[in-house]
């Protein structure tokens, strides 16, 4: 057990850099750009797997060993425990006066029906009932559970560590953002539906359950200080033999309730906007494009985003002419506009005046290049290399548009609400939470009950026929609280009104002589 706890200290120990340090599992471009922070200290934290501190091998050998020690420590414990559950109480001590708790009493009847009464009283005690000669001896116990609450405890934490540990391998959850009202939603079919992924070791991504949603809106209340009082959302889904008949089911998605189904749950784990802007070119086409801008401000949801626009087909058949006169659309979206001066920022975080403020680029915006892009800006080496330039800086509010150089409109159209769904497998979810119940339940057993034995010496009394002398003795084998206050009510319910007295009176002894003797612990 010593073994145990010094590992599970070291597993709460290894576990800090983990809340201190930025894992790579859960945000890549953190760790990134604390290596590029930090270039001395960074490579050696990142060859000791502090980024990836619980796939690391040193934290795995620490949940290893201690999965094992429990096991080694529990296996001979609940071995004894079966034993001691089979062992009869151990005889009484020759002297009874000399154990912390002590009663003595004289009571009417023979010792065969005094005993037989005693022991009645001691329902709930494991007992036995020795006799030699005129002596009649019994020895109760109980408080078995106590052990029995402990041995549970340990074999629950060793449940969850494997809940756990099954979670992690068979477990995956992805992240997703779907524009509401109208959105095209999204099917998880693979891990490409999501934006983000993170499979379990066991997870190739081609067993998920397969599942559609499609967000019919999102709603969110505000108070007057733009502090967050509830989000919802409605969505309508397919799963199972509701994606061959094509059949939706409305389900309302809130906070803290997620949509269950086929071992999946759907969370709504965050929101934001997505700008809309419609590119009217030269020739009269249109192109009109809605994306998602990243929220930078928590509380007013002021969000920075860029939308590339390619040229309609036909206008510039030379590849390299039609690289030449693509749109970006880049800058800073307010759902409630505040102006200060030329300067756009937001005062709510509800789209009650949208604005944005905008720079408008053309050029190539590197969308067939192959090089992977952020979705919320531009590669800086394009605006450098002088492959993209700015044509436009302006502000506009919604349904206000902007007329370029070449004759190109763009309008700024309004804002659609998008949400942040997450969709979490975790097989050992349900035995984390049996096995975390079972743990408090054996707690409480083990720090409630509490290990006593008491002992019981009948014997004739000397020239005295018809009544003879008992003898009670006790001892807490565990805790000691309170020991003495349950020892004087046992006493009183063990020696108090025994039926045989009647069979004493008629001998002429007159009622219970009851002497009892409280001492203080002794080692």
């Amino acid at each position: 057990m010593g073994t145990a706890l010094v590992l599970l200290f070291l597993l709460a120990l290894g576990a800090v850099p983990g809340a201190l340090l930025p894992q790579r599992s859960l945000n890549a471009s953190k760790v990134d750009q604390y290596l590029a922070e930090h270039t001395i200290i960074g490579p050696w934290l990142d060859r000791l797997q502090l980024f990836d501190v619980f796939s690391s091998f040193w934290f795995t050998a620490i949940y290893v060993l201690l999965f094992i020690s429990l096991v080694g420590c529990l296996t001979p414990r609940m071995i004894e425990h079966v034993k001691s559950l089979r062992a009869v109480p151990v005889p009484a001590p020759r002297n009874l006066s000399r154990l912390p708790k002590y009663a003595s009493a004289e009571i009417g009847g023979t010792p065969q029906d005094v005993a037989t009464t005693i022991s009645e009283r001691l329902r709930g005690w494991r007992r036995t009932t020795r006799q030699t000669d005129d002596v009649i001896e019994i020895s109760a116990e109980k408080g078995y559970l106590r052990e029995f609450g402990n041995i549970v405890f340990h074999f629950s934490l060793l449940g969850l560590l494997v809940a756990i540990a099954v979670g992690k391998l068979f477990g995956y959850e992805g992240n997703v953002i779907v524009v509401a009202n109208g959105g095209p939603g999204f099917c998880s079919a693979s891990p490409a539906a999501f934006d983000s992924f993170r499979a379990g070791n066991n997870v190739d991504g081609t067993s998920l359950y397969p599942m559609c949603v499609r967000v019919n809106d999102f709603q969110a209340h505000y108070l007057p200080s733009g502090q967050a009082l509830s989000f919802a959302s409605n969505i309508d889904y397919q799963a199972g033999a509701d994606l061959v008949d094509g059949i939706w089911r409305p389900y309302r998605l809130e906070v803290n309730h997620p949509l269950r189904i086929g071992g999946d749950r759907v969370y709504l784990q965050g929101h934001g906007y997505a700008p809309t802007f419609t590119v009217t070119f030269p020739d009269g086409q249109q192109r009109t494009q809605t994306l998602q801008w990243r929220p930078d401000d928590a509380r007013t949801l002021l969000s920075s985003g860029v939308i590339r626009v390619d040229p309609p087909g036909g206008m510039y058949p030379d590849p390299s002419e039609r690289r030449k006169h693509q749109l970006a659309i880049m800058g800073l979206f307010a759902p409630t506009a505040e102006l200060d001066g030329t300067l756009l920022s937001s005062s709510f975080p509800a789209a009650n005046d949208p604005a944005v403020a905008i720079d408008i680029y053309r050029g190539d915006t590197g969308l067939d290049t192959g090089r992977p892009q952020s979705l919320f800006t531009l590669d800086p080496r394009l605006i450098e290399q002088k492959r993209l330039t700015k044509v436009k800086r302006i502000n506009l509010r919604q349904g206000e548009e902007v007329k370029l150089d070449d004759g190109t409109v763009v309008r700024f159209d309004g804002a659609t609400p998008f949400v942040n769904l997450q969709v979490s497998h975790d097989p050992g979810q349900v035995w984390v939470l049996v096995f975390a119940m079972s743990m408090m339940g054996g707690l409480l057993v083990s720090l409630i009950v509490r290990r006593r034995r008491v002992w019981a010496r009948i014997v004739s009394a000397e020239g005295q026929p018809g009544t003879v002398n008992v003898e009670l003795g006790g001892l807490a084998r565990t805790d000691n609280s309170g020991w003495g206050g349950e020892f004087e009510k046992l006493t009183e319910r063990v020696l108090t009104d025994v039926p045989e007295q009647s069979r004493a009176k008629e001998n002429g002894v007159s009622g219970v002589n009851v002497q009892r003797e409280a001492k203080a612990d002794r080692a």
